[in-house]
């Protein structure tokens, strides 16, 4: 699931998507730097989210892995790119930004 927000809203993107429970990922093999956030202990099932710039806006891409990869030097897992669970995060998130934007009367992904 994507969402685009304007660049203003995260002046401090590492920052403020730390505020909202994701830890730094990179990527071991291509060093990509994205973000997770667990819902327990365990490194699986976890959020993970892009954050990419692209022109004056920042284009968040949030998907839930399941599980780890099976097989070694295998980048597939079990990934969910909708659903319940990825709708109801993604939602968070823009509630939580519009909060810090809200000063401007500008509202994302209405």
């Amino acid at each position: 699931m994507q969402l685009l927000i304007p660049k203003s809203a995260l002046p401090d993107s590492d920052h403020a998507i730390r505020r909202l429970g994701y830890a730094l990922h990179i990527d071991r093999r291509t060093h990509e730097k994205s973000y997770a956030r667990r819902f327990g202990r365990d490194l699986f099932p976890r959020l993970h989210l892009y954050v990419e710039e692209k022109g004056d806006h920042y284009s968040l891409n949030l998907h839930l892995d399941q599980r780890a990869p099976i097989y070694v030097g295998v980048t597939a897992h079990s990934g969910d790119y909708d659903g319940p669970v990825v709708e109801k995060e993604m939602e968070r998130i823009k509630q939580e930004i519009n909060k810090t934007i809200k000063q401007e009367n500008r509202q994302i992904g209405d």
